[in-house]
């Protein structure tokens, strides 16, 4: 038996128009076309539809079944309709992002508040699990968009710039090394540096000034939380290195400092990769520009 999606329309019209004549005009067809439907349906299921001779004209038990089936799936099938739509003008669609910067928590959620907002349609979620792993899984597509600062040459992904920032240097106001202007990886054998709990390959002060000096620190602490890094630095229990906005924009009080990593300091890029056929997405294109111009009130505090 071969049922189209004009059959339920058809038994639909019918049982609210009461008639062949008014289901016929509801769809747009003639009355005859009507008939010649109604009556392949019937030579398919053999059985009857309507009871015959009836007015208004009434569907039959088998007719009822078929009217319950096109209630059931006729919304399913606008709803998506609807979503290919909205996908075709770039009003839906979904937006699971991967961070590989673990200070950008702090930055992106008030962004994506404002996405939120301003695109209901599109499903926001963040994959923290898929942080190590975000690029591969951008071009499986179990993400949308990766927050990185080490963009690759990847077939099939575009890294979209977001903004500059400088790694600095903090430690507690009154430790030794707050009388220098500026810290080199030297500094660094003797202290307990703190950090965000990801790989050390991941981290600005390893991979930018560290590891190229075969420097290690005495001690690594690994800590989840800024308030917390900034807490234990004040307290004297280690120093940390942390991007400069992250530190303008904390409010913990003045019991550290900032200083430069080496003489010229160290500047770096966060990046939006995106897959290629996503990057002109109306939705796309709106996180990564609230997401810049977050980044500048940041900067500005």
């Amino acid at each position: 038996m071969h049922i189209e999606f004009r059959h339920l329309r058809t038994i639909k019209a019918i049982h609210e128009t009461g008639g062949l004549a008014r289901a016929a005009d509801t769809l747009g067809i003639t009355q005859s076309a009507l008939s010649h439907q109604i009556k392949g349906i019937e030579d398919q299921a053999g059985v009857e539809l309507f009871v015959r001779r009836s007015k208004p004209l009434k569907l039959s038990s088998a007719g009822q079944r078929l009217l319950a089936a096109a209630d059931r799936i006729l919304p399913e099938v606008a709803a998506l309709e609807a979503e290919f739509a909205g996908l075709v003008q770039g009003s839906t669609g979904r937006m699971h992002i991967a961070i590989e910067c673990h200070a950008c928590f702090e930055w992106l959620f008030p962004v994506l508040e404002g996405f939120r907002k301003a695109w209901p349609d599109v499903d926001v979620d963040i994959r923290p699990g898929l942080a190590f792993d975000a690029l591969p899984a951008l071009r499986k597509e179990q993400v949308d968009l990766v927050v990185s600062s080490d963009p690759e040459d990847l077939p099939g992904v575009t890294f979209l710039p977001l903004f500059d920032y400088d790694p600095v240097f903090v430690a507690a106001t009154n430790h030794p090394l707050a009388q220098k202007e500026f810290i080199e990886a030297e500094d660094f054998r003797d202290e307990t540096l703190i950090t965000y709990p990801v790989d050390r390959a991941r981290l600005d002060v390893f991979s930018q000034l560290l590891t190229p000096a075969k420097v290690a620190p005495r001690d690594v602490r690994q800590v989840e939380l800024t308030a917390v890094i900034l807490l234990l630095v004040a307290s004297g229990r280690g120093v940390a290195v942390l991007p400069d906005w992250v530190v303008r924009q904390a409010s913990y009080g003045s019991d550290y400092i900032t200083r430069p990593l080496t003489k010229t300091g160290l500047t770096r890029r966060l990046y939006a990769a995106v897959r290629d056929g996503d990057a002109d997405l109306p939705f796309v294109a709106h996180l990564v520009r609230n997401a810049r111009q977050e980044a500048v009130k940041l900067q500005r505090a």
